[in-house]
């Protein structure tokens, strides 16, 4: 008698769990398979890699084509690697003086561009935010900006060799008065555009203004300052090149014009290359510190 009760329980049971378990299980959400993942992301890579590799392999064709002919005054691709295989392979060496491999050229230029844009990025966000913030510090100062942003990089050079008397200070003050520009403008900008409402809500909980400026108005503007950053990267590494052009010693800039002066071709077609890398890579990362600290409202 006991046998047949018992299974009548467990029947009774059974139906009643047997929903709330099926609905269970189908709130829990199904983990894709790792393989669809991979395969995912294999093809995301895939669309952000292939077309510029697509069109950097033609072009190199046509440019191997086109500089092969009898008379061409450039060397094609084979020739470039062919004549620069020493310096691509072997860039640490160093023989003293200037006769060093590229690695110690660019981080010399990386190293004037890093002291010249840690002043501007200071000073512009600072000047940016008091323009921004006032109106007589921007009707006195924007129209000193507009004009001072419009002189060459290259123009301040012979003022700032007659200020220090050195080319190494020289150098940094042309990196910084070339990229401060794009900073102000755009952090003082980026300060006029915060939201009535968030300086509404600063008053009503009585932020200071120190408060005010940490919690309000950086995170406000920062899209906009970190556009004038990634501008101003993008200057500082064009003005150190044509810098170091002028004041010799150890760079890329310097390196290119002596491979000129020796008729190096193949050598300067190397250091441009490398120019243009360095240049997407530091822009990239700009961008990518952007998007950290925006949360992603940053453009990239």
């Amino acid at each position: 008698m006991n046998m047949p009760v018992k299974k009548m329980e467990a029947e009774t049971i059974a139906p009643s769990a047997g929903p709330a378990a099926a609905a269970v299980v189908a709130m829990t959400p199904k983990r894709p398979p790792r393989s669809e993942a991979y395969a995912r992301m294999a093809k995301e890579t895939a669309v952000r890699v292939i077309p510029p590799l697509v069109v950097i392999v033609l072009l190199t064709l046509i440019w191997e084509l086109v500089c092969r002919r009898a008379g061409s005054t450039l060397p094609p691709p084979s020739k470039v690697f062919n004549d620069t295989r020493e310096l691509i392979f072997h860039p640490f060496f160093d023989n003293g003086g200037i006769d060093k491999g590229l690695f110690w050229h660019l981080s010399a230029s990386l190293q004037r561009v890093a002291y010249g844009y840690s002043i501007a990025a200071i000073v512009g966000i600072a000047l940016g935010t008091l323009v921004g913030q006032s109106v007589w510090a921007m009707r006195g100062l924007d129209p000193l900006f507009q004009v001072l942003r419009t002189i060459p990089p290259l123009a301040w050079l012979p003022l700032s060799l007659a200020a220090f008397r050195d080319g190494q200070p020289s150098a940094i003050f042309v990196i910084f008065i070339t990229s401060v520009w794009p900073i102000i403008i755009n952090t003082a900008v980026g300060i006029r555009n915060i939201p009535q409402d968030y300086r509404n809500v600063a008053a009503v909980v009585q932020l200071n203004p120190l408060e005010f400026f940490s919690k309000i108005m950086i995170p406000a503007a920062a899209p906009y300052i970190f556009t004038g950053l990634r501008i101003g990267i993008g200057l500082s590494w064009l003005a150190i090149v044509a810098a170091e052009m002028l004041i010799g010693g150890v760079g890329i800039g310097f390196f290119i014009w002596d491979a000129w002066n020796s008729s190096h071709i193949s050598e300067i077609i190397l250091a441009l290359f490398y120019v243009g890398i360095i240049g997407f890579v530091l822009d990239r990362l700009i961008a990518a510190l952007g998007k950290f600290v925006t949360h992603g409202t940053a453009q990239s």
